[in-house]
């Protein structure tokens, strides 16, 4: 598959960015992983995100001298080695990967497309409650953007969180309070992970594309 290697920056984090040509993919290029045989069965855009996504996160391990390729969970979740954290996300042709040479870091990264503009309207229940559109509907930008953003800053909060709580998250598990032009702040809807009710998480997020990429890294 054909990939090229590239490095962001997110509050102040170095993020590993691949983006990828998903038609060039052949299951063949799925023998670089130590674990490909549990791929077996997915579908070729699955067998390709998920590829990209590893590649990125080899790169975010080499930073560290570290030769390895993060496996996989019972949940779908990454294995990073002992003593590191890390997160991965792929959005259309891109993925990216950080890692963090301390295990009990939390550290949560998503990639989104755009919502489309009257699918958000559909669908903004199942992400937002009525106080959280009003944060969003204050920021001044357009509704589908600010959904968008906050479907992702969810997204990775709850794999920063996953490696404590080893169970799934809702959507209203935790609430927007406030949108910057670089920053998101979720608040807890309820105790979590060792964390209390209201205990704030400050995201960065920047757009990407005709999405956005959303990072806790702390």
């Amino acid at each position: 598959m054909q990939t090229t290697h590239s490095l962001l920056t997110l509050g102040g984090v170095c993020v590993q960015r691949i983006d990828f040509d998903r038609t060039t993919f052949d299951n063949a290029d799925l023998l670089w992983l130590p674990h490909h045989a549990v791929l077996s069965h997915a579908s070729a855009k699955r067998k390709a995100d998920y590829l990209a996504g590893r590649i990125a996160a080899a790169h975010a391990l080499q930073n560290f001298s570290i030769n390895a390729v993060p496996g996989i969970g019972p949940n779908g979740e990454p294995l990073w080695p002992a003593g590191f954290a890390g997160s991965i996300s792929h959005s259309g042709s891109q993925a990216f990967a950080l890692a963090v040479k301390r295990d009990n870091a939390l550290v949560g990264i998503d990639g989104e497309q755009l919502i489309a503009a009257q699918e958000a309207v559909e669908i903004q229940d199942g992400i937002i409650n009525p106080q959280e559109k009003t944060v969003l509907m204050r920021t001044g930008y357009p509704f589908a953007l600010a959904l968008t953003l906050a479907f992702s800053a969810k997204e990775s909060l709850f794999k920063a969180l996953f490696p404590r709580v080893n169970t799934y998250m809702g959507f209203d598990s935790a609430c927007v309070t406030n949108i910057s032009r670089s920053t998101l702040t979720l608040s807890l809807a309820r105790p979590l992970a060792g964390f209390s009710h209201h205990h704030p998480f400050i995201l960065h997020w920047c757009e990407n594309n005709s999405g956005v990429i959303t990072l806790l890294c702390e």
